[in-house]
């Protein structure tokens, strides 16, 4: 790997509401530059491109994590409490997509990433814990993370499973292929979908120097990975230790728990999975970078931890 660029701190633009966790651009219509994000109260907030203007445009009445925007300019929101959804970014109004799996409710609708045909790839966390516990399906490592696909007809299919905490999730610019983030073993995965290597699934970077959460394809083609926060060799021996030992470290008090080092890093692979950008900036006043869009050379990002949003311009 290079050495990170070394940037100066990004510019934080507040919204009013905690934990603004994912980031997305609109690129047409009357508010064209203007970023969409969502915090842990359900709001849907829109913050001007200059950030001067910051609007409520919807509620989703859960906790919207991963939001991208479909072929009709409506937004898709990945609601961690209450699955697949749908937002008319005129009106407010918010629609269930789908909130089930195989006729079993979802558990961590994350993210997602849409086709130019519509078909919707998503991932679901665990089967096991849903978001107010998703540091016990970390340590515990489940394994139970899946990538899912809905077509156009409704149907749902789990594409992948046995993931290490299904997470960010981006198409390659040709849609060959599709790729998700396993959190817990710091990889990007990759599954082919068309071509000699249709069905076959590798890995597009792995040995990541953090955890990635959520991942995006920019405008500039590449494939931009959060890094929330750096390796930690405690947590990865803990991961392999027998259950017990893992059951007992996720039921000690938040308070007494190892708080992750405060950092702002994203890193962006192209389609070889050759790194291009491994931006590591000061982390003074943001920290957790949690989304990222990259667009027409702005790097956008949200945090899980954070009432506001950042921008770096490359």
């Amino acid at each position: 790997m290079s050495t990170p660029a070394r940037g100066t701190a990004p510019t934080v633009v507040p919204v009013p509401g905690h934990g603004a966790e994912d980031v997305v651009v609109l690129t047409s219509g009357p508010h064209e530059g203007s970023v969409l994000t969502g915090t842990d109260d359900g709001s849907i907030f829109r913050v001007a491109a200059d950030g001067a203007r910051v609007e409520k445009v919807a509620d989703t009445g859960g906790r919207p994590l991963g939001l991208e925007l479909d072929g009709d300019g409506r937004l898709l929101v990945c609601d961690a409490r209450r699955g697949l959804l749908r937002v008319d970014l005129a009106t407010g109004r918010v629609e269930t997509v789908t909130d089930r799996v195989h006729g079993a409710p979802m558990v961590f609708c994350n993210n997602a990433a849409v086709a130019s045909d519509g078909t919707v790839w998503f991932s679901d966390s665990s089967t096991q814990f849903g978001i107010d516990r998703w540091k016990d399906d970390f340590i515990r490592n489940t394994r139970t993370g899946r990538l899912l696909r809905l077509d156009p007809d409704g149907t749902v299919t789990v594409v992948l499973d046995g993931l290490a905490f299904a997470n960010g999730v981006a198409l390659s610019a040709s849609e060959d292929f599709v790729c998700v983030a396993e959190t817990g073993a710091r990889t990007v995965v990759r599954r082919w979908l068309t071509g000699d290597r249709a069905g076959m699934r590798d890995l597009l970077c792995q040995n990541l120097p953090g955890y990635p959460d959520n991942i995006a394809r920019g405008s500039d083609g590449l494939i931009w990975v959060t890094i929330a926060s750096p390796r930690d060799p405690v947590v990865e021996r803990l991961q392999s230790a027998p259950m017990p030992v893992r059951k007992l470290t996720t039921r000690i008090p938040e308070r007494l728990q190892p708080k992750p080092a405060r950092t702002v890093r994203v890193q962006a692979y192209d389609e070889t999975g050759r790194l291009v950008h491994d931006l590591d900036l000061p982390g003074e006043g943001y920290h957790m970078v949690t989304g990222v869009r990259e667009h027409e050379g702005r790097v956008w990002m949200g945090s899980l931890h954070e009432s506001a949003i950042a921008v770096h311009d490359l």
